[in-house]
């Protein structure tokens, strides 16, 4: 038994020691390579290749041989005419995601994939963003518009898609494109601005327990989550949420003039149908729909910029992820939605 025991003690050792190593080495080869590469990498996939291998095995199994040798001709004649056209040189369409969260950080990675794009498109080309967000902090949805804004002061035409919502910052920056695209029941619009915070004066005078805040101006500070609150604060509060849905109002007006903008300004959202006839969207179409209408005369590009991201984020990423979804669910079972 003794035996067992001092050779079970050697085993456990010896493992510590092997995971230690193989922990030591894994830090060192990932910091390499994270000084190698960089902090993301750019990722561009042929999507006018991917339908071209779904279309081809689609007709291996549904066509015989005789009416796939009299495709594999008509394609070979096609092919021959375009060439001596010159369609093979037909304006590219670049495909980019947003899918936007509270704080919009995404827009680190649209930078980056819009800047890609800029440094090799065309005159011509197209860029087309399939944008999902429900909003968010005003300085990030800004900063997310104005980058989509760099692909029309570029002479590229945009196009954005919105598949399931685009609402309050998510509506800002779709507002931006030449040519916008929704769904049938997509969210459009609640173009409108929002803040809110609790406060725990009250509890905190209850059990004898003091705050002090101390500012320089005025209005440093209007309301805030522990101070006792006033008429004065919460009024300077609300002008100052009325100047922000101003200059929200003027914004979107400005890209989309033949809208009444007093009409759609009101806060509301609308499913992709009614946001056509106000005019807040231009067509009824779905992403997939859009670009299958360009297949295969184009050919068609996704671009993303993928970040690399160590355990620690990873593992706070999916926390925030699981909260986030937790707060959408409260919310929507709030709304008188179907479903």
């Amino acid at each position: 038994m003794e035996f067992l025991y001092e050779y079970g003690l050697f085993l456990a050792k010896a493992v510590t020691l092997v995971v230690a190593l193989v922990v030591i080495i894994a830090a060192i080869a990932g910091a390499a390579n994270k000084q190698k590469q960089g902090k993301g990498h750019l990722e561009i996939q042929s999507l006018t290749s991917q339908l071209k291998d779904v279309t081809n095995y689609a007709r291996q199994v549904l066509l015989d041989k005789a009416a796939l040798k009299k495709l594999a001709k008509e394609q070979k004649k096609e092919a021959k005419e375009k060439k001596k056209q010159g369609e093979d040189n037909a304006p590219r369409l670049f495909v980019i995601d947003f899918k936007g969260s509270m704080d919009a950080h995404e827009v680190e990675t649209l930078r980056e994939e819009i800047t890609a794009i800029l440094c090799v498109a065309d005159k011509g080309d197209e860029v087309l963003v399939r944008l999902e967000s429900g909003g968010g902090v005003v300085h990030g949805y800004g900063l997310a518009a104005s980058q989509l804004q760099r692909i029309r002061d570029n002479e590229l035409s945009l196009t954005v898609a919105v598949d399931k919502v685009a609402a309050s910052g998510g509506y800002m920056m779709a507002c931006v494109a030449d040519k916008l695209l929704a769904s049938r029941f997509a969210y459009i619009g609640s173009i409108g601005v929002l803040a809110q915070l609790p406060n725990f004066n009250k509890v905190l005078k209850k059990n004898d327990i003091e705050f002090e805040q101390i500012t320089a101006g005025d209005y440093k500070r209007t309301l805030t989550m522990f101070g006792e609150n006033n008429d004065e604060g919460r009024k300077k509060f609300k002008e100052e949420i009325e100047e922000i849905h101003v200059l929200f109002k003027d914004f979107v007006h400005e890209h989309r003039k033949d809208m009444d903008i007093a009409k759609v300004a009101t806060g509301e959202f609308w499913p992709g149908i009614k946001a056509k006839e106000l005019g807040l969207v231009d067509d009824i179409m779905t992403s997939d729909d859009y670009i299958l209408s360009h297949y295969p005369a184009r050919e068609i590009f996704s671009v993303k910029y993928a970040q690399r991201k160590n355990v620690a984020e990873k593992l706070g990423f999916s926390v925030a992820m699981a909260a986030e979804r937790a707060v959408m669910r409260v919310w929507s079972k709030a709304q008188h939605w179907i479903g």
